[in-house]
């Protein structure tokens, strides 16, 4: 993705946030500059990989396979002196916006519709060898249990949520026609690095061009991270 597009992708990101009545925190809009005065108490940020994490999949077409997170809050699995064992995330779906199949080993999740469209989320349970399964899947909607069958597609209206377990495949995108999603995530300590299975191989974070000078860093370009 050349620098320019994700530039962009953050300004109209912010607008949107912002018009949903969402605040980040502050660390969200720290340029590069910004950074280098930082000192050690700052480590948290970078170690636990809070801030913006945008990926195309690899598809180059971000409008069509791709995601906006920003991580606001993270435990560490690597130190055992964390004891948050929670993370929050907020993440930005488009209209017809993939994200494709996959599941986590480790982290289990809700996602809730914070407001603006319709998310879609389509689940298979896992196979032991990893594919998706033909059986029929258990999950709780806001509280409620109900089973559904393989390759259900649940609608989240504005408001609604859904709870992933571990090995649960899922996939989602915005709804069309309904508009751009504002997504909450809330779920155990997550390490993106580790801890995705896609049913087809992605590119989980994206090579960069550097066509301009960034807006704000991505998570793994703060100064020192994994210092």
């Amino acid at each position: 993705m050349k620098r320019s597009e994700l530039n962009a992708i953050m300004r109209e990101a912010v607008e949107f946030i912002q018009n949903k009545q969402f605040k980040l925190p502050h660390f969200a809009y720290w340029t590069a500059e910004d950074w280098q005065d930082k000192d050690d108490s700052y480590r948290e940020i970078k170690e636990n990989m809070l801030g913006w994490d945008i990926t195309d999949f690899g598809s180059n077409n971000y409008s069509k396979i791709g995601l906006l997170m920003f991580t606001i809050r993270n435990g560490n699995l690597h130190k055992s002196e964390d004891k948050k064992g929670y993370a929050e995330k907020l993440l930005i779906v488009q209209e017809e916006q993939v994200t494709p199949f996959h599941f986590h080993w480790s982290k289990m999740e809700d996602i809730i519709n914070r407001g603006g469209g319709n998310l879609l989320v389509q689940l298979y349970n896992s196979t032991e060898d990893e594919q998706l399964a033909d059986t029929p899947v258990t999950v709780s909607v806001d509280g409620r249990r109900l089973t559904v069958p393989a390759g259900e597609i649940i609608r989240l209206t504005p408001g609604e949520s859904i709870t992933l377990e571990t090995k649960l495949y899922h996939k989602f995108w915005g709804e069309k026609n309904t508009g751009t999603v504002l997504i909450g995530e809330v779920s155990s300590v997550n390490d993106d690095r580790v801890d995705n299975r896609f049913l087809d191989p992605v590119g989980r974070f994206p090579e960069i061009e550097e066509d301009e000078a960034p807006l704000y860093l991505l998570y793994n370009e703060y100064p020192g991270v994994g210092g």
